[in-house]
């Protein structure tokens, strides 16, 4: 089974910047910090990378590369700590002449929601989220 982890420190300027194990860096913030995302566009671009990484080759693979891929992933706070259903909505341009792109596209992102997303399956089915304290004895 794969393993992840990042880390989240908080920087000099107050913000705070996750780091993987590759060395790859996001800047996080809040709402009004104009050079980062917050956790929770962080969460819903999680949804929709996750989404789209896998439907591009899956697509590519069965001979038809699309042309354009994108998603906009959006949801709404229904109580002031947690979100209501998160709907990612997908904007393609097919391949010209393409007459089948449509409908393997259509299956393989349908597939990829239902199957493959490691992050989307995570949030429909729940995921426990743990914490561990440090021992802060003095």
């Amino acid at each position: 089974m794969s393993s992840y982890e990042v880390r989240v420190d908080r920087t000099d300027d107050g913000g705070f910047v996750a780091t993987n194990a590759r060395g790859a860096e996001v800047r996080i913030g809040g709402k009004d910090d104009a050079g980062a995302f917050t956790p929770v566009e962080l969460l819903l671009a999680a949804v929709g990378s996750c989404q789209t990484v896998t439907v591009e080759p899956l697509t590519a693979q069965r001979g038809h590369r699309l042309v354009r891929l994108s998603v906009t992933v959006g949801a709404e706070k229904i109580e002031p700590t947690l979100l209501g259903p998160v709907t990612v909505s997908y904007d393609v341009e097919l391949p010209e002449g393409d007459e089948k792109a449509a409908e393997v596209f259509a299956a393989v992102a349908q597939r990829v929601h239902e199957k493959h997303c490691t992050v989307g399956r995570s949030l429909e089915h729940g995921t426990e989220v743990r914490l561990e304290l440090p021992d802060l004895k003095a």
